[in-house]
């Protein structure tokens, strides 16, 4: 319940700062970096190391990467069918893809099926959404952001540096690697910053009253990941006839919120800022509702 009152309050606090102009405007970007450049590199190095593997891994695994390859197959021929800007398209690519399967799919998941639903939700996040967010995410946010033609060096060279994927491949290298307490402590106390001041910096971009041209795009982000995405995941796993723990877990995670990181790295690379942090804002808000109907239907 504690995660729940963090996440509403959280954008209620940053939604407030706006409104009575006690940070300057340039706060949500300086907030999003400290999350992409600390936060989420110690998250990563924290609870990669820690992940197990058994067969029934594979399920999250599977249908996490097809639900993303789908969606963004899917975004793509909606952006060109109502001819959205570059810019929105890049924005939709990330907010409407990756997935809030960490900081809404444990607290949801946890409080629908229990503790022994975690062990996949975190294979789902770290082996499926950290991944992408890590790769993909890097290169949507390069390529959309780009004024100029970028090339293949370039975009290398990015994805090779960007914090959170090196922090993904030296973690790798770490699993099954027990850490000194004092090192797990900081690492710790550095990733939990990650919801309350990335959410602050949701609220302090959060619109309630979009531009028309905007109506569009935010209403296409949301029916994708809150309704399509796991409608995607429910035929995947009934094709394969999983039914257990791991499947259900899959579907739930295919049905949270955008990821409030995606948001942060749109609106760090200019990609349609305003939007992105309304998708993800009101995302989450919608998504309280939209899970529990899914639970009801698939729950086991």
């Amino acid at each position: 319940m504690e995660n729940f009152v963090l996440i509403l309050l959280a954008i209620v606090i940053g939604y407030f700062i706006k409104r009575l102009n006690i940070f300057p405007k340039d706060a949500p970007a300086i907030l999003n970096q400290f999350v992409i450049y600390i936060s989420l590199p110690a998250m990563i190095l924290l609870q990669i190391p820690r992940l197990t593997f058994s067969m029934d891994t594979l399920i999250p695994i599977i249908v996490s990467w097809s639900v993303m390859t789908l969606s963004v197959i899917l975004i793509l021929l909606l952006c060109k069918f109502f001819s959205f800007s570059r810019e929105i398209t890049g924005s939709l690519l990330l907010v409407s893809i990756l997935g809030n399967s960490s900081f809404m799919g444990i607290p949801i998941i946890n409080a629908y099926m229990g503790e022994t639903s975690l062990p996949y939700v975190l294979v789902y996040d770290q082996l499926g959404t950290f991944i992408a967010l890590a790769t993909y995410g890097t290169f949507i946010a390069s390529y959309y952001s780009s004024k100029s033609q970028i090339t293949f060096k370039i975009m290398t060279f990015k994805v090779l540096t960007f914090p959170p994927f090196l922090s993904l491949v030296l973690a790798l290298f770490l699993i099954g690697v027990e850490f000194n307490p004092i090192l797990s402590k900081v690492l710790a106390s550095f990733s939990s910053t990650i919801v309350p001041i990335a959410l602050v910096a949701v609220g302090l971009q959060l619109q309630f009253k979009l531009p028309k041209e905007e109506i569009k795009p935010f209403s296409v982000a949301l029916i994708v990941k809150l309704i399509i995405a796991p409608i995607i995941a429910i035929v995947i796993c009934k094709i394969f006839m999983w039914e257990n723990q791991a499947s259900v877990v899959s579907i739930m995670e295919a049905a949270m919120a955008p990821m409030i990181t995606a948001g942060a790295i749109a609106s760090m690379a200019g990609l349609a800022p305003r939007l992105s942090s309304a998708i993800v804002g009101y995302g989450i808000l919608i998504s309280f509702l939209t899970t529990a109907i899914l639970y009801q239907y698939i729950g086991l």
